[in-house]
């Protein structure tokens, strides 16, 4: 199929809308191509021919179909600039045969495609991939033994170790992973009546529970997730792309949000790369997950173009350093040579009446605070996957009584905060498992809205004695005025699978502390 002049009208509305360069070409669309797998198996594929020689060629395995807004975003955007797009199916999806078993099957599956890619005439020899999510994880299972045809990939918000994303706190990552699992493979009328299975579902007191109402037996891989919660668990080798971090030598590039589930794995993605010589750039914005689909895409999208040029095509790179960042709080953005950057450190001290100072504490002081499985501890915007991640006003979370907070006094002057804030808390709980600790570092504004910044959550190996707590790395401006506020709960539900045990906390504030990485001029 030509393009028309349709098509054209479209092309340049979304060269405007997305900030790319012009297009160069036309290009013809075969659709619905069977791609044999060595088990049997068809990957239906479209493939986007550019008009005249090809640059190279993009890959890209979603299991959401090949329509939009992957076949406008790059099929379309990449043919008309001089590359040729295959866009597949993922088995199990979009009319591809097979079983579909999330994540575990995509090494192989891309092994595959590669293979036959091999074998078409207009192949050249010249592959990249991209993707966010899970595009991006199936890039890092295609990493674990890279194709020696692969010069560049553009991953974004997409994890490497699947497994660490669901448990790697100590409990069950749930709101996140339910919703997913519940929706991956239905149509808008399904979609929404599966989100309100979910909603009630969330109701139930157990995570199996909650899968049982939710799910029935049509996602069956989320009853294995459930049924293996040791990260050592041989069932999760085929999860883990670890070891692509160790080796690969493909030139990436990598682009997260601030507030995405996955923006610590995104970070020491580059961090390993990057100690190993690899040609590796990273670009994390101020958005959600669910924002890199569009809102980051005249971010995302050129700079993707202009990686896949560099490596593919040969031409110089215009990027004036290996990692820029937006700084939230002040809505600019810096060019940094790596990450982290150096910095100094600010800490402060809790205080048994709330506040947090810079000079230790000076008067021992308690404050406790409760858990109850029955009513549990809700989460509040955040690094999740739902709509309603992200920056949101915790002043109704911070009014519960199962909420504790600590506040500074109004900041003098700005005060930039760019790495991974770091918690020292002595705590005694009262309970009868392992009890969840939930800490947000919140920027309070000069009206007294608490926007939350960074946090963590785990699960607790012990019941008494001193906790050290990293929080997400961040690249935050508290400006002078405001203050900042660090909270602390028994639980983020249900973003976090309910703690079944209740729990009483006691947070002995002599000796605890928050320290925060700032940068020299800022200290």
């Amino acid at each position: 199929m030509t393009k028309t002049r349709r098509a054209g009208v479209v092309s340049a509305i979304q060269r405007k809308v997305f900030g790319l360069p012009p297009a160069t070409t036309a290009y013809t669309v075969e659709r619905g191509i069977r791609v044999p797998t060595a088990d049997g198996a068809q990957l239906l594929t479209d493939v986007y021919l550019p008009a005249g020689e090809a640059h190279g060629t993009v890959l890209i395995r979603s299991p959401y179909g090949r329509g939009l807004p992957e076949s406008l975003l790059h099929g379309r955007a990449f043919a008309e600039r001089g590359y040729q797009v295959v866009l597949q199916s993922v088995r199990g999806t979009g009319g591809s045969t097979g079983t579909f078993r999330p994540m575990a099957q995509e090494a192989s599956d891309g092994q595959d495609t590669v293979a036959w890619l091999r074998t078409q005439p207009w192949f050249g020899g010249r592959l990249a991939t991209i993707g966010g999510s899970y595009l991006g994880w199936a890039q890092w299972a295609l990493l674990r033994d890279p194709p020696p045809e692969l010069r560049a990939s553009v991953v974004v918000v997409g994890p490497h170790d699947f497994a660490r994303a669901l448990r790697g706190s100590g409990s069950f990552a749930l709101a996140d992973f339910l919703v997913w699992s519940a929706t991956i493979r239905a149509g808008l009328p399904e979609m929404l009546a599966a989100r309100r299975r979910v909603k009630a579902a969330l109701r139930e007191p157990t995570a199996e529970a909650a899968a049982e109402s939710a799910l029935g037996t049509k996602a069956p891989w989320f009853g294995e997730w459930l049924g293996h919660p040791d990260l050592d668990d041989p069932f999760w080798t085929d999860y883990d792309a670890t070891s692509a971090l160790g080796t690969s030598r493909v030139p990436t590039l990598l682009i997260g949000g601030w507030h995405d589930v996955f923006v610590d794995q995104t970070l020491e993605q580059f961090q390993a790369l990057n100690d190993r010589g690899v040609d590796v750039a990273m670009t994390i914005g101020p958005w959600t997950h669910l924002d890199t689909t569009f809102k980051a895409a005249r971010v995302a999208d050129p700079e993707a173009l202009a990686w896949f040029d560099r490596h593919l095509r040969g031409t110089a790179s215009d990027r004036p350093a290996p990692v820029r960042i937006h700084l939230t709080g002040a809505g600019t953005w810096r060019s940094l040579p790596s990450w982290p950057p150096k910095t100094g450190e600010h800490t402060l001290s809790l205080h048994g009446n709330g506040q947090l100072r810079d000079e230790p504490a000076g008067v021992p002081g308690t404050v406790e605070f409760a858990y109850d499985p029955a009513d549990p501890t809700p989460a509040v915007g955040g690094r999740h996957m739902s709509a309603k991640a992200g920056r949101q006003d915790n002043g109704p979370l911070e009014n519960r009584e199962d909420v504790v907070t600590f506040t500074s006094a109004p900041l003098e002057a700005d005060l930039d905060v760019v790495g991974a804030p770091h918690l020292e808390l002595r705590l005694e709980v009262d309970s009868t498992a392992r009890p969840d600790l939930f800490a947000r570092l919140c920027d309070v504004d000069d009206r007294g809205r608490s926007w939350n910044v960074t946090e963590s959550f785990t699960r607790l190996t012990t019941t008494s004695g001193e906790v050290s707590l990293r929080l997400g790395s961040c690249a935050h401006r508290f400006p002078a005025g405001h203050r900042i506020r660090l909270q602390v709960s028994g639980g983020a539900y249900p973003r976090f699978a309910r703690n079944p045990a209740p729990a009483r906390y006691t947070l002995v504030c002599t000796g605890s502390s928050l320290s925060l990485p700032v940068e020299q001029e800022s200290a």
